[in-house]
């Protein structure tokens, strides 16, 4: 027997359930189906290092979330949400000893980075300058639907004061080169460098400088803000609003099969065999290669969409480490303010030599680290005195050499992850010597877990798909409109792999959901 609904989401990610959240509201009736036996899909914590330890088990700070009007318009404080910050936002330690440090107060940025070179202090609070001017346009530009119309209609009035084609140039200017033009020290321009390094765009490459301005200017407006008691608390509070508003949500349901008739998507059917008919749409939150490659029958899409899909590029795969540590991080040279999110590496040149041995199928000899102090940021997460720490890095999804010793193959089988994390911890101990002997417990989650744990996650690959011009935009996952809309009608692509990819904003979730709505309405008023 089969239930109906208006829309059925496959997916309980912060995609599907942000999707689903914009559903209900709209009256629809929905239903969510998850793989995995809880919601949350990469926002997710757990306890499983060690039991007084909260770890976040994917993503941990969310910027992102902070500037959504997705996200921030449900009201999620009324579910239980709390957002919390570290005493800092960012910290790098430099070989000198001293740290570069993005404290959310400009002011305090600004001093310290004069500090360490004079005059960088007034070009960072003039670059703040700009971003307040035109930054909530270029943020919405990003997370809507392609072509992106009413935010460049809100930013072109203010273009002109933050220097016209100049300040356009500067969006598309590699982020190695950026931070050249616009400082003369060390300390700013591997706070730059290493926000790029979020992404899988190469420092020479443009895109790699607007990430490096984004994501430095939201951690200076809005901070890198963690949910109180873990990331999971996020997922959970979307969940919560949507049970309230009278969704359906299963999970260990994991879909198996899109059903399409007559070129329209119809139903969706689970491994156990139930069967839930979707009146007006069916929205995926699941990677482009599930959807085009294994959910739909082959006969479903046109030809050019199978051939665009076999060049479909994921990003490059990740090993992540998580330690309990029976005291804070020994760091040899003590921040001036303890930061949230820290970055590891010796200068912007190491960390573009190791994203370009990535992109080469080379293990990097030296990862760039992307590291997390917890508790430092929330005292939940862990007793007092202790600390909740990760670090992950990213390693090639094909494997043709390791630039260190020679001893990881690539393959990523146990004895791999933990030769690699031996490597990390290496690192972490040579800025913060004793680390070692504070470690309670430690895990190590390469491509295969992180895969095993949510299946978007291919080969271990955080954003859905590169995020390099050639695959954004209207490329994105395939050439097309850069939009939630599929060769299938009724059927929404409502993950990372759609426009604007990866990070936790819920803007392909949003998107897919209000293709949906607009389509239902079309074809309302065609009928009448």
């Amino acid at each position: 027997m089969s239930r109906e609904y208006d829309a059925v989401v496959v997916g309980a990610g912060p995609n599907g359930l942000v999707a689903a959240n914009h559903l209900v509201d709209r009256g629809w009736s929905v239903l969510v189906l998850e793989a995995q036996p809880d919601v949350g899909g990469a926002v997710a914590s757990d306890r499983a290092v060690h039991p007084d330890f909260v770890h976040d088990t994917f993503s941990a700070f969310y910027p992102l979330a902070a500037v959504s009007p997705a996200i921030q318009g449900f009201g999620l404080e009324r579910h239980g949400l709390r957002w919390t910050h570290a005493p800092a936002v960012l910290g790098h330690h430099l070989p000198s000893g001293a740290w570069a440090i993005l404290h959310r107060d400009r002011e305090v940025t600004a001093g310290l980075l004069d500090a360490q070179h004079p005059g960088d202090g007034e070009a960072w609070l003039a670059l703040c300058a700009d971003w307040d001017r035109i930054g909530d346009a270029v943020v919405a530009g990003l997370l809507t639907p392609f072509p992106p119309v009413r935010p460049a209609l809100a930013a072109l009035p203010r273009l002109r004061s933050v220097g016209g084609l100049r300040f356009v140039r500067e969006l598309l200017t590699p982020a190695a080169e950026l931070g050249r033009h616009r400082f003369g020290g060390e300390a700013a321009r591997i706070l730059l460098a290493g926000n790029a390094g979020h992404a899988d765009i190469p420092l020479s490459a443009p895109g790699s400088g607007l990430m490096a301005l984004m994501m430095s200017m939201l951690g200076q407006t809005v901070g890198f803000p963690v949910p109180v008691g873990g990331a999971g608390e996020l997922a959970q509070a979307l969940a919560r609003r949507l049970r309230t508003a009278g969704a359906d949500l299963h999970c260990d349901s994991e879909v198996t099969a899109i059903e399409v008739a007559s070129g329209r998507a119809v139903a969706v059917r689970t491994a156990t065999g139930e069967r839930y008919a979707a009146r007006h749409a069916v929205i995926a939150d699941v990677a482009a290669t599930s959807l085009y490659g294994r959910l739909l029958p082959a006969d479903a899409l046109p030809r050019r969409t199978r051939e665009a899909m076999r060049s479909f590029e994921m990003d490059p795969g990740t090993v992540k480490v998580d330690w309990a540590l029976s005291g804070p991080v020994p760091w040899r040279d003590a921040p001036p303010y303890a930061p949230g999110t820290l970055h590891v590496a010796d200068s912007v040149e190491e960390i573009a030599e190791a994203m370009q041995q990535v992109g080469s199928r080379t293990i990097p000899a030296s990862p760039f680290l992307l590291a997390g102090q917890m508790t430092t940021t929330d005292p939940s997460r862990s007793p007092a005195g202790t600390e909740s720490l990760w670090a992950y890095t990213h390693v090639p999804q094909d494997t043709a050499r390791d630039a260190g010793d020679g001893t990881v193959r690539g393959v990523w089988d146990e004895a791999d992850c933990e030769r690699f994390a031996d490597r990390i911890q290496a690192r972490l101990e040579r800025l913060a010597p004793g680390f070692g002997s504070r470690v309670l417990a430690r895990r190590v989650l390469g491509p295969r877990e992180l895969e095993a744990r949510d299946a978007n996650l291919v080969g271990g690959g955080l954003n859905g798909g590169t995020a390099q011009l050639h695959q954004q935009l209207v490329f994105r996952p395939v050439p097309g409109l850069g939009r939630a809309e599929t060769p299938v009608r009724g059927l929404y692509l409502g993950s990372a792999a759609a426009h604007p990819g990866g990070g936790v904003h819920g803007a392909p979730g949003t998107n897919a959901a209000r293709a949906a709505v607009a389509h239902r309405r079309a074809r309302f008023l065609v009928r009448r």
